[in-house]
């Protein structure tokens, strides 16, 4: 007998864990730490990799898959080309929400808030930490950008390694962003979709005020 697939048939019932108001850290950042920390220990395949959605300047919303650099208590930093379309997206609507999804722990981390630049120091210390093939893709890469065919992007990359050999500059157009959040919330999935919701709101002061959401 043939079975026809029905997506809305596709389901699963998260028993896991659970999350409290009571038990969170006082603050996103230590919690954030906190869960990065048991996602490492659980040996997920890349729990640094987040979606990462902007909008443009006319209100139309874009998201894609990057990887997180830095956490700490100034934000949530990633690094890209500032030329790509999240740049421009970026430059005209400086906001953008992150989304971490853990499946195998059934959790998930939603981060809002504004986006703005690191410093020039900053881009260029983890730019020179990179492979010396990654430090060169910068170069090589128009992102985003049309391209007739592969080849081009190669010669691109061959031209720049005979101009630069081992020690490329870090590309004007290349750096990184920090979001400095807003709003973080943390969700774990619970049995009957009765999810745990955990939200972190800053307050006018820089405090966090914590609460519970309905799932």
């Amino acid at each position: 007998m043939t079975h026809t697939l029905s997506l809305s048939d596709l389901r699963k019932n998260y028993a896991l864990g659970s999350l409290s108001e009571h038990d969170v850290a006082s603050d996103p950042f230590a919690q954030f730490k906190r869960w990065f920390r048991q996602a490492l220990d659980a040996q997920l395949a890349e729990p640094n990799a987040m979606t990462l959605a902007t909008v443009s300047a006319d209100g139309r919303p874009d998201a894609r898959i990057v990887l997180i650099k830095g956490a700490d208590e100034q934000g949530f930093t990633f690094f890209t080309n500032y030329e790509s379309r999240k740049g421009q997206e970026l430059a005209a609507n400086p906001f953008g929400c992150l989304l971490f999804h853990w499946i195998e722990l059934e959790r998930q981390v939603r981060i809002e808030g504004r986006v703005e630049k690191v410093s020039a120091a900053e881009s260029d210390a983890y730019y020179h930490s990179r492979p010396i093939g990654s430090r060169l893709g910068a170069w090589a890469s128009e992102q985003s950008a049309e391209v007739a065919d592969r080849s081009i992007i190669e010669a691109r990359e061959e031209a720049f390694r005979k101009q630069f050999g081992d020690a490329p500059p870090r590309p004007p157009h290349w750096g990184g962003y920090r979001l400095v959040p807003d709003a973080v919330e943390f969700w774990q999935g619970r049995p009957s979709r009765l999810h745990d919701r955990i939200k972190y709101f800053r307050l006018a002061d820089g405090q966090w005020r914590v609460a519970r959401l309905s799932p």
